[in-house]
């Protein structure tokens, strides 16, 4: 096993998760291989050709990345390794939220537009309009909105362009959570407290989680003590950046930078659970 690859551990976790080797008249190359290689591209920010040959042909990888990407099954993955109680840390559903912005390579740019000329469905499928790209003072950025639960772990993200509010997202954020039990009863969806910067404090924002009783944490003087806790969010963001090719992006397609922000959190759920160095 090589330096970040799955554990046997993690491996036994995802592998029921994943199609069958073989099947529909085909036969797949290793999962286990392409989603290392996958994570090999990850850590390191090599471009696709320079992957090395112990992981087969890059363009067998990429396009694993690709059909998992338009099915759904990093999330579905994500969503299983997900602790499912409702016990976190100290604090049971404590989320915090925030913003990190990421500066786009050159390459990312250039993505063949929602019509007209696309090569495949796949692609026709992925493609989102302006692709998470936006122009600031520092040239072309992508913004990764982030919710985390009590011990700093990925439970909702969403992908805008750099130049995208931080308030608009924060509802939503908090609409794409949920955890299943591992017994019988509803997925868990309602935090205990949402804490978040100055740039969520909008009234209306104030207004919605009034009206589903959730309770809202920002930065003014009596809140101070529970606010203290919400660097658990930048932390995650650190971690996540670890991976340079979440540090800096590459990927040309939203959906493509997204579901590798959605690998890297799955890596950091399976170290945390299974205490794996992976």
């Amino acid at each position: 096993m090589g330096r970040g690859e799955l554990t046997d551990k993690a491996w036994a976790r995802i592998e029921p998760l994943l199609p069958p080797v073989a099947g529909w008249g085909r036969y797949w190359r290793d999962h286990r291989q392409v989603i290392n290689a996958i994570l090999w591209k990850l850590r390191t920010g090599a471009p696709w050709r320079d992957l090395p040959e112990r992981y087969g042909p890059w363009k067998t990888v990429h396009e694993r990345l690709r059909t998992w990407t338009g099915d759904g099954t990093w999330e579905r993955i994500l969503d299983h390794v997900v602790v499912k109680n409702d016990w976190v840390g100290n604090v049971e559903w404590m989320i915090c939220v925030d913003s990190s912005n990421v500066r786009a390579h050159q390459h990312s740019a250039g993505a063949r537009k929602k019509k007209g000329g696309c090569a495949t469905g796949w692609v026709e499928a992925l493609a989102v309009d302006g692709e998470a790209l936006g122009r600031s003072r520092g040239g072309l950025t992508s913004t990764i909105h982030l919710a985390v639960d009590g011990r700093g772990l990925p439970m909702s993200i969403i992908l805008t362009a750099g130049q995208a509010g931080d308030n608009p997202h924060l509802l939503p954020l908090l609409a794409q959570i949920s955890a299943g039990r591992d017994g019988p009863g509803r997925p868990s969806t309602h935090p205990d407290r949402v804490i978040a910067d100055k740039a969520y404090s909008h009234p209306s924002t104030r207004a919605a989680l009034r009206q589903r009783r959730i309770p809202f944490t920002c930065p003014e003087r009596r809140d101070q003590a529970i606010y203290a806790n919400r660097n658990v969010v930048e932390r995650c963001f650190n971690r996540l950046k670890q991976f340079q090719d979440l540090a800096t992006r590459y990927a040309k397609r939203a959906a493509y930078y997204r579901a590798e922000i959605i690998i890297a959190s799955i890596v950091l759920w399976l170290r945390t659970d299974l205490q794996d160095t992976a």
